[in-house]
């Protein structure tokens, strides 16, 4: 399976994102923020970073770039995107998925060892995961907080496109302990904190919980790479 990483001005994470494919069984694809080709790929992951140095908002400049046309058809299509962190913040500004970001709470930028627990394993990103599984992944952000208006808010709730939540502390001061949300269909993941990060023991979390298989991240590409053989069988 081909799955596109695109590379935005300012983007960090767009190789650990690449390796996180490769290591699921994927073939990762680098593509290009200035392109208007998906070169075939059947998956989507927006990488984390600084992308157009935050200027605006987070993710802002980026959500407008050349390619992203493309992402935007593609999703509303029925691929899988991704969205991570900064590719969150991107997701939110082209209205892929609800809500916005704002400053952390603590007004200073968080590098932390996450939990999450796992609320809805419905979407193409988390099937591999079990509901209410609990899990841990870095995060790093400055404008992490998840905001949205109370409409939203209760829509989401109500329609399940919560897809993660913080557990035990709330490193921004998102709403709700919202730490990633979808689309309603389902095919589009936004999250805060960086999978990538923990796809393999040794290079990532390092708690005592994290370290039974080192490999929560990896559910993320694992879990769109077989819905996405499902799909097709």
């Amino acid at each position: 399976m081909r799955v596109g990483v695109i590379t935005f001005p300012g983007s960090l994470d767009e190789r650990d994102a690449q390796r996180a494919v490769k290591l699921a069984g994927g073939t990762p694809v680098a593509l290009w923020h200035g392109a208007h080709d998906l070169e075939g790929v059947e998956a989507i992951i927006l990488p984390g970073g600084f992308s157009y140095g935050d200027y605006l908002r987070a993710g802002s400049i980026a959500s407008h770039a050349p390619i992203m046309a493309e992402v935007i058809d593609a999703a509303h299509k029925g691929m899988p995107v991704l969205g991570i962190c900064n590719g969150f913040q991107m997701l939110a500004e082209a209205r892929l998925v609800p809500g916005a970001h704002g400053r952390n709470d603590c007004g200073t930028f968080v590098r932390r060892d996450q939990k999450l627990i796992v609320e809805n394993n419905n979407t193409a990103w988390t099937k591999d995961f079990a509901q209410g599984e609990e899990i841990i992944i870095p995060l790093k952000n400055a404008d992490g907080r998840f905001v949205a208006d109370a409409d939203t808010i209760k829509r989401i709730e109500d329609k399940g496109q919560v897809t993660f939540r913080y557990v035990g502390m709330n490193p921004n001061g998102s709403l709700d302990d919202i730490a990633g949300v979808s689309n309603e269909a389902g095919n589009v993941v936004g999250l805060m904190p960086h999978p990538e990060h923990a796809v393999e023991p040794g290079f990532g979390p390092d708690t005592a919980v994290a370290m039974r298989s080192g490999l929560d991240g990896l559910k993320f590409f694992t879990s769109v790479i077989q819905s996405t053989i499902l799909s097709k069988a």
